[in-house]
């Protein structure tokens, strides 16, 4: 059968031996499947002519022009020699330049007319560098929409098109339809064949956008399906409710504060849940700062006060001592043992923890995906609360619910997005959203610097640490790269600590560090003992240190504006007056106006719309549902509209046939068990 051509080796296309196989791995590229799946990232478009006068600088363009002068050669050095040419389109003359190309002293002829394809430069003259050419009427190389791939080492675009002409004749177009034919004919999409040609080798745009608009609904559809199945069967399932929420009044009374109407909101709604006898399932998105810790601790304490066991996994072993550091000494006043399950435990202590968690002497239970081993078993766990959700597979959760018998769940995510397209994308579950600050905390102040500003952000920063501040100083990378001018965390900290900050503490983080080196440094921050910390992203998700009154992110264009608001949110969060400045490299028109954006707004929502705007195709749905198969063509903020068509469908589908057991739905039930590794079944 074709369709079984699909899940042969790459190796079965001419061209591929084991070192390029190798090289294609890194785009995930294993199959002849995999080849036909690997959509351009862009197009060129080389069959529109232009004439001189209407290019602009910087663009692509294809040129018909006259050569009117010999090809001159300009040895420069040795191993760089300069072919260069004059050529007219009769009204205005421009040059066309190569270089270490020998050929062209005899391919380029004066009075023979090209078509000339390039990148056409208007200063310091008139210019297209390293154009390709062809005679007009050849259409070997131009005259064509040709499609532009991601790219690795050893891997070249010529190469990539070569393997996607062999991959769509190894299938003869005649790939059968993973669609139903009745969704395939309402939605007016167009046929598989078609759709894989087109997307690869397009006879025009129209054609080209017909089979994306293809492709970009069958993978938003897929996904929809497989999130309704999963709600779906979480609603037949038989949860343990609670029965008495009268315990939360003791809970309330005891805080040092008063909860905000936001919290209340939240902690309402979970009890609404938890109160069913079908498994709550909700997701509560809350700003930095929003205090979504609270809201689980008064979730587990009605959970543990009913008689159930409850369980909270954060993604790193800093932000799990943190939870437990602040939640132990809260739940022992009400007599709740609460305990933490770290994989740097030593086995004495891990089977002492473990005993105590499967007799059920300990009710509440924190810790890392420690907490998903499989010798960890719980007497009664009622409650699975997962913290930076983002950060684990929708496997992993799984895993941690299968602990009890349907416990009710609940995740947290620091990292919201707009309403609109989160009923959309976590369709699996309830959503509560705590837009309302606490009492008190002040909105962190925004700068964006240049490097003329340099020594007075640093003279700032040495006043504010010596008047009880600390400082973190964000960068992009580890080490020194060679190809890009981004500052490296290891040579920036010791820059600091070795000439500018001498009389200050300097320590440094990174995420390549072993997590008892990482830990030990974090918590020598939080205690004060470290003034400046230099750190990559790995302190978007860290501990709560108040005195940390500003943040400094180099290259801050690198960040997604999303992260530089988590960023951010690690200040800010004691008395002091606290300050993000942001040290950008790049200064285009994209760069200006997401740093415009973290000046102007401290609201996470807004700013996340705004990330979908700016960003670009791009996987945000990875980002945010970590472990679902990330998005290859889709993109969120341009595809709202295909994704909000592909829901009708779904429903429509599933309400005829919601085991998808008919002859038309069993392949994209196949599909879809594929894509999540057969861990979504609709029998």
């Amino acid at each position: 059968m074709i369709n079984e051509v699909l899940n042969e080796s790459i190796k079965k296309l001419k061209g591929v031996g084991d070192k390029r196989a190798c090289a294609l791995l890194r785009l995930n590229i294993k199959t002849v499947g995999d080849m036909l799946a690997f959509f351009p990232r862009e197009y060129e478009d080389r069959t529109k002519i232009k004439r001189i006068s209407e290019c602009a600088h910087g663009e692509n363009v294809c040129v018909r022009a006259t050569v009117i002068s010999p090809v001159k050669c300009n040895y420069v050095r040795k191993n760089l020699i300069i072919y260069s040419a004059r050529v007219t389109d009769g009204l205005i003359n421009m040059d066309v330049t190569w270089f270490n190309i020998r050929f062209i002293e005899n391919a380029i002829k004066p009075g023979e007319e090209y078509i000339f394809f390039g990148k056409f430069e208007q200063f310091p003259k008139r210019q297209i560098t390293s154009p390709i050419f062809e005679k007009p009427g050849v259409n070997r190389q131009i005259g064509k929409i040709v499609p532009v791939y991601p790219l690795t080492s050893g891997i070249t675009q010529k190469m990539m098109i070569d393997l996607a002409q062999q991959a769509l004749s190894l299938t003869k177009g005649k790939l059968s339809e993973t669609l139903p034919q009745n969704v395939i004919t309402k939605a007016g999409l167009c046929e598989i064949n078609y759709a894989y040609k087109n997307i690869h080798f397009p006879e025009s745009l129209e054609t080209k956008n017909a089979a994306r608009h293809r492709f970009v609904f069958e993978e938003l559809f897929s996904l929809q399906l497989a999130l309704m199945q999963i709600k779906k069967d979480r609603e037949v399932k038989k949860a343990q409710p609670i029965k008495d929420t009268s315990c939360m009044k003791e809970f309330l009374a005891q805080l040092p504060f008063e909860l905000t109407n936001a919290q209340k909101n939240a902690l309402r709604d979970i009890l609404s849940d938890m109160k069913k006898s079908v498994p709550m399932s909700r997701l509560i998105q809350g700003d930095v700062g929003s205090g979504k810790t609270i809201v689980a601790a008064g979730a587990m304490f009605a959970a543990i006060k009913n008689g159930m066991q409850a369980a909270l996994m954060a993604p790193t072993e800093i932000l799990a001592t943190q939870h437990f550091e602040s939640l132990s000494p809260l739940l022992l006043k009400f007599g709740i043992k609460t305990k933490l399950l770290l994989g740097s435990l030593t086995k004495a202590k891990k089977k002492e923890i473990l005993s105590e968690i499967e007799s059920g002497e300990v009710s509440a239970i924190i810790g890392t995906h420690a907490l998903l081993s499989e010798n960890v078993k719980y007497k009664n766990l009622g409650l699975a609360i997962t913290d930076e959700q983002h950060r684990f597979g929708v496997n992993q959760r799984k895993t941690l619910l299968d602990k009890g018998q349907n416990p009710h769940s609940l995740i947290m995510t620091a990292t919201p997005i707009p309403r609109s397209l989160a009923l959309i994308l976590y369709c699996d579950l309830d959503i509560t959203q705590i837009k309302e600050l606490p009492p008190g905390r002040k909105p962190v102040k925004t700068i964006v610097a240049n490097e003329s500003l340099r020594a007075r952000v640093w003279g700032f920063v040495n006043k504010e640490v010596l008047s009880g501040g600390q400082v973190y100083i964000v960068c992009p990378l580890v080490e020194e790269s060679e190809n890009l001018d981004l500052k490296s965390v290891t040579l920036f900290a010791d820059e600091l600590k070795n000439s500018i900050f001498k009389n200050l503490k300097t320590g440094f983080v990174h995420g390549k560090m072993k997590a008892a080196d990482k830990e030990s440094v974090m918590n020598a921050f939080a205690k004060g003992d470290i003034d400046i910390l230099v750190a990559t992203s790995v302190i978007e998700v860290g501990v709560n240190v108040p005195n940390a009154s500003i943040m400094i992110i180099e290259n801050a264009e690198r960040f997604g504006l999303s992260q530089l608001h988590q960023l951010r949110g690690r200040v800010g969060r004691g008395q002091k007056e606290a300050y993000c400045i942001l040290f950008p490299k790049s200064s285009n028109e994209i760069t200006k106006k997401r740093m415009e954006v973290m000046k102007e707004t401290g609201d996470g929502f807004i700013i996340s719309e705004e990330d979908l705007k700016l960003r670009g195709p791009g996987d945000f749905f990875g980002t945010m549902q970590h472990g679902l198969p990330p998005l290859k063509i889709a993109n969120l903020y341009e595809d709202i509209d295909v994704l909000s068509e592909t829901t009708s469908f779904v429903k429509e589908i599933l309400e005829k046939d919601p085991h998808l057991l008919s002859e038309e739905n069993r392949q994209i039930s196949a599909k879809i068990s594929s894509l999540f590794n057969n861990n979504i079944t609709f029998s």
